[in-house]
């Protein structure tokens, strides 16, 4: 069985994913406390939005808190914002937080808890768990572990990035090769990650998203001109295209950060373990579809020669269809 038959296969499990992946919500929502006194903390609700829908995620605080100053809410950056005051008697460590709604939405929710000492308590919320215990002395593998699992989420959910490198992985021929490529890739997205969320380099997202979709087609296109005899700059550089690429879809990971409007003292950490858990997830897929190509290879499964460019056609279809999805969009303003 050939190496492209082998990935078609993969392309075709991407692609009955790919509706699942999309329907997931990337952008997750962002609950700040942030104690001001003894007893009291503002509180910071960012929720993603559609236009004037709102997700359906309220804050659960322990009974015995209450409000002490009316929400103020306004609309910004398709995200509603609510912000007001709590008073909790006793304070808040050992005490449960919950956010209601997690498991109808399938979204997430990154919460930071500041307390008045400098500490600070970072988790991740989602549908298996909806809720935490404020912690008396915070430490900073939480933190790891909410942003590296963000990262890793984010790379396994966004399809396109996924495969943008599965077709860099169908044009290289080793494996010394293929890590060179792979290496190029995360220093250009690592790169323009860290220039975004710094903020740096600020483009708006839906351009990007649909400039990184272009790249799809691009490489779709490559593929199939190599089916006909002609090689591109891919084939014979594919380093440098991922490099190249690798630039406009650091653009794109960073959506997932820059989106949450995390405090500045916050985002040199968050960037790192978040770029830790992209590279995490990027290195589990690229794992999976070799060791499908090496048990495929076992097993001594043979294909018919058309599957060849079923690979090619899926990769560039899809993108066409992204393409012009999120061009409507920027079109529209949807």
């Amino acid at each position: 069985m050939t190496r492209p038959a082998v990935l078609g296969a993969c392309c075709t499990i991407v692609l009955a994913t790919a509706t699942v992946a999309r329907a997931h919500e990337l952008r997750p929502a962002y609950l700040q406390l942030r104690q001001v006194g003894a007893d009291t903390f503002d509180v910071m609700w960012k929720v993603p939005a559609k236009g004037e829908l709102r997700l359906g995620l309220y804050v659960r605080f322990p009974e015995q808190c209450s409000e002490v100053e009316p929400r103020t809410v306004y609309l910004a950056e398709d995200a509603f914002i609510e912000r007001w005051q709590i008073q909790c008697p006793g304070g808040l460590p050992g005490k449960e937080i919950a956010v209601d709604g997690l498991a109808a939405s399938l979204t997430d929710v990154l919460v930071r808890l500041e307390a008045m000492d400098g500490s600070k308590q970072t988790v991740r919320l989602n549908a298996a768990q909806a809720s935490f215990v404020v912690q008396e002395q915070p430490n900073w593998r939480q933190l790891a572990i909410a942003y590296t699992s963000l990262g890793v989420e984010h790379i396994l959910l966004g399809v396109d990035h996924l495969l943008f490198v599965l077709g860099l992985m169908m044009i290289v021929r080793t494996t010394r090769m293929l890590v060179k490529t792979i290496t190029a890739f995360t220093v250009a997205h690592s790169i323009t990650l860290g220039l975004a969320v710094f903020g740096t380099l600020n483009l708006p997202s839906r351009p990007v998203d649909a400039a990184v979709a272009l790249s799809i087609v691009f490489l779709g296109a490559e593929i199939l001109h190599a089916r006909s005899g002609r090689l591109g700059l891919t084939y014979r550089y594919p380093w440098i295209v991922a490099f190249a690429f690798g630039l406009l879809h650091g653009l794109g990971f960073a959506g997932a950060l820059t989106d949450l409007g995390l405090p500045a003292a916050d985002i040199p950490v968050a960037l790192l373990f978040f770029n830790v858990g992209v590279e995490v997830g990027q290195l589990f897929f690229v794992a999976l579809v070799l060791a499908m190509l090496c048990s495929f290879r076992v097993l001594e499964i043979y294909w018919a020669r058309w599957t060849e460019n079923v690979p090619a056609y899926t990769i560039g279809t899809l993108g066409a269809f992204w393409v012009i999805q999120r061009t409507v969009m920027i079109c529209t303003g949807a």
